[in-house]
């Protein structure tokens, strides 16, 4: 039996091409890319201003089951696709977001793709990569110094200390920051005010640059970020501070897209990185709009389950960047089946039929939201050495039961060899033009009832409940001209209810809203419910206890 390589063992071994090469294949010229390194570089603006003339190639997505502790390979299997319509003779590049600090050294791990379907430079991109996320972090927190020095010295703008909006951001997992008081220490410290910590990728920062069109739209949504109000409630723009400049100097770099390659030395543009359970979950507008400029078919991912991830590409992204996919991939593993069919993660290993047709209830109520955006759908289920062809065959029964279809694939360990019949069947679906995308709602829709569209046709809700100050709050912005924006749900990625222990496809459970946030600059609400937090918290015994240098100066138990 052959050795089984590890992750980072195969991405350390990868055979990488120079990232000019790579830049050379899509039309971009060696001028046009600002190296990092060998075997990264950012696309310069004048470059992507000078394709937008050029015809979009087909848009695909790639979303999954709801994650369970078995694995489902969402990134991995965006990687695997991408190189398997390259091996079919497509032209084709993906899109993904960048790692976040706070899984990698929380509970997760690294975000690459996995086995043969990984990017590269794996260990680079799990840490600080091109420093994107520093400069994020950064403005975000210019802003907020900005804003307490403003009180400090007179507070001309006459805010409310009460109600400053703007927290501050960290990309790390710190739950003691999630709540504190800042500004003691006496009169040089400014006025005391309670305040808190948000992780750098639920960033209203990170949304906007996600977002942006450009550096001048960048600039604009910047300036329009609301900080905190007045004392008759009437809004404090982050122009008014006149931090909007600044932070788009610390942004410039950070807005141009990243471009790496695969293991079979194939683009991918990386860039960005919100979380899909407490934010909007896509990569950059920017790099998805120039991928679709150089490359016939662009794959790209969106975080989390389907309820989360797919609804905000379909209701926030493409809604807002006028992006239409032509295809989704919804990626299962029997696995994972099995434990929403109720068996425990210790005895996955068994065959177990029965479970796994119990669990296939949680494929099928995404595979029916998908459907409801008028996006074809099909299931990748991502092949696990421990899967029978019994319970195989019971997912692929399951599937075509719901007017779909299932392939097997086997890119973790075979690259785009096991993954050559996903992607023939995705391109004859992209390049069929069977997509009759449309949004979930309306525009003009009141923005409870659109609350209410996503938790009753998405997750099956029965009702939303929220407080009187929650609905008075979203008629407030309804008068002051913001009715018009999509909801962004911030909701535990674990159940398609707020409840993380309640598995399969549950129905007529309630969705509590919490609070609501306005991310003007972002153009979107924010909709908290249940117990999710925007600050994580590590786990008991979190993965960074496990990483270390070795004594070849070699990174271990990064992936």
């Amino acid at each position: 039996m052959a050795e089984v390589k590890s992750d980072i063992e195969i991405a350390r071994a990868a055979k990488k091409k120079p990232i000019m090469e790579i830049g050379k294949r899509l039309g971009i010229p060696e001028a046009e890319l600002l190296p990092y390194g060998h075997d990264k570089a950012k696309v310069s603006a004048d470059f992507i201003r000078s394709v937008q003339g050029k015809k979009d190639g087909k848009l695909i997505l790639v979303t999954a089951i709801n994650p369970t502790p078995a694995g489902e390979g969402k990134t991995t299997t965006t990687v695997g696709l991408g190189d398997g319509l390259n091996a079919i003779g497509k032209n084709a590049a993906i899109c993904i977001r960048e790692a976040s600090l706070g899984p990698c050294f929380g509970v997760k791990g690294g975000a690459a793709g996995g086995g043969y379907a990984q990017v590269v430079p794996m260990e680079e991109m799990n840490l600080h990569f091109t420093g994107d996320f520093h400069a994020i972090t950064s403005a975000h927190n210019l802003l907020a110094a900005m804003i307490d020095n403003h009180i400090y010295w007179g507070n001309s703008l006459e805010i409310d200390q009460r109600r400053v909006a703007w927290r501050r951001v960290m990309d790390m997992n710190d739950r003691a920051l999630r709540e504190i008081v800042c500004s003691l220490g006496g009169v040089a410290n400014g006025f005391p005010r309670e305040s808190g910590f948000d992780i750098t990728v639920a960033s209203e920062v990170m949304a906007i640059l996600c977002l942006s069109l450009d550096l001048k739209d960048l600039e604009k949504r910047l300036g329009d970020i609301i900080i905190g109000y007045k004392r008759d409630k009437s809004p404090v723009y982050c122009r008014d501070i006149k931090a909007d400049g600044a932070m788009a100097v610390l942004l410039k770099d950070a807005m141009q897209p990243n471009l790496v390659q695969t293991l079979e030395n194939n683009p991918a543009f990386v860039h960005g990185g919100p979380f899909a359970n407490i934010a909007h979950g896509c990569n950059s507008v920017v790099a998805t709009k120039t991928a679709l400029k150089l490359a016939d078919y662009v794959v790209t991912e969106a975080g989390f389950g389907a309820d989360l991830g797919a609804e905000k590409f379909y209701n926030i992204k493409c809604r807002k960047a006028g992006l239409k996919p032509a295809a989704t991939v919804i990626v299962a593993t029997v696995r994972a089946m099995k434990m929403n069919g109720g068996v425990k993660k210790e005895d996955l290993g068994a065959e177990n039929v029965a479970a796994v047709k119990k669990g296939c209830a949680n494929l099928g109520r995404h595979i029916e939201n998908v459907k409801q955006f008028g996006v074809p759908a099909v299931v990748a289920i991502n092949h696990f050495i421990s899967d029978t062809d019994a319970e195989i065959q019971a997912v692929k029964d399951y599937v075509a039961s719901q007017g779909s279809e299932a392939i097997l694939c086997t890119h973790w360990a075979n690259g785009s060899k096991g993954i050559e019949e996903l992607a023939t069947r995705v391109a004859q679906i992209a390049d069929g033009d069977l997509s009759q995308f449309a949004p979930l709602y309306a525009d003009d829709m009141p923005l409870f009832e659109k609350i209410e569209t996503v938790a009753k046709r998405i997750y099956r809700a029965e009702e939303v409940i929220a407080d009187k100050s929650v609905r008075d709050q979203l008629r407030q912005w309804e008068e002051q001209g913001y009715g018009n924006l999509p909801v962004c749900m911030a909701k535990t990625q674990y159940s398609f209810s707020t409840d993380p222990n309640l598995r399969g496809a549950p129905n007529g459970h309630t969705v509590p809203v919490r609070e609501v946030r306005l991310s003007a600059g972002a153009g979107f609400i924010v909709v908290i419910t249940g117990q999710i937090m925007t600050m994580p918290g590590l786990p008991r015994t979190p993965s960074s206890e496990k990483i270390f240098l070795n004594d070849d100066g070699l990174i271990e138990g990064l992936f």
